[in-house]
């Protein structure tokens, strides 16, 4: 299958998703009106916004895209999926981290960045977690409690996930580009914000309900 062919049946995989479940597709992502709430993944080819999958609102789109194909016959196709979720309550608890899978490339812990262990070796072995310098990393550690660890293990392919900005990010690879793979990973990608959600309730932390304020269509409801 020429590389063109298969852009355009990725793209029309990724558009029929998002109108059977009432999203909005975009070629590639905009930004929102002036005095809108910050939109996710600005510039992302074959973007969807809205509830991804029950109780998961954000935007996903493109990522780590390659280019492929003849000199008549170019074409861009990604390597993996990206989703984002406004979570400025997660980031009042912890406002950075990382969380790459060990899995598929050799990993290299990023400048500046300390190196979070915890007491679960199946997911100290699977993925590598660090913070900025400034931040501590006793507040991830809080975070994450056994049941969570030992969830995220359970995730199949390799994947990676943090929070930035205050948005929760979470990066699947794609092991192949089917409809079949953009469910299982928006999935995944709900789970994992309903599973930190659930952290935080369970500490006692401010959450807000899930809704459209997550996906940068309206702004949070007042405290």
């Amino acid at each position: 299958m020429g590389a063109k062919r298969e852009a355009g049946e990725w793209a029309g995989i990724v558009r029929r998703y998002g109108e059977r479940n009432g999203l909005t597709y975009e070629p590639v992502g905009g930004i929102n009106p002036k005095d809108a709430p910050v939109a996710l993944c600005v510039g992302g080819s074959n973007r969807l916004t809205g509830q991804l999958v029950e109780g998961f609102w954000g935007s996903c789109c493109d990522a780590d895209e390659v280019e492929a194909g003849g000199l008549f016959g170019k074409a861009t196709l990604p390597t993996a999926l990206l989703a984002k979720a406004h979570m400025p309550d997660l980031a009042e608890v912890i406002p950075a981290f990382n969380v790459e899978s060990v899995e598929g490339h050799e990993h290299v812990t990023r400048r500046f960045a300390r190196r979070v262990e915890f007491e679960s070796i199946e997911f100290n072995r699977r993925f590598t977690a660090t913070v900025p310098s400034e931040y501590d990393p006793v507040k991830l550690r809080e975070l994450f409690s056994p049941g969570f660890l030992a969830w995220a293990t359970t995730m199949t392919g390799e994947v990676d996930f943090g929070i930035n900005d205050r948005q929760l990010w979470f990066l699947w690879h794609l092991r192949e580009r089917s409809e079949g793979e953009l469910k299982a990973a928006l999935e995944n990608a709900g789970q994992l914000f309903r599973r930190l959600q659930g952290e935080m309730d369970e500490s006692g932390l401010h959450t807000y309900p899930p809704g459209p304020w997550h996906a940068g269509l309206a702004e949070f409801p007042k405290d």
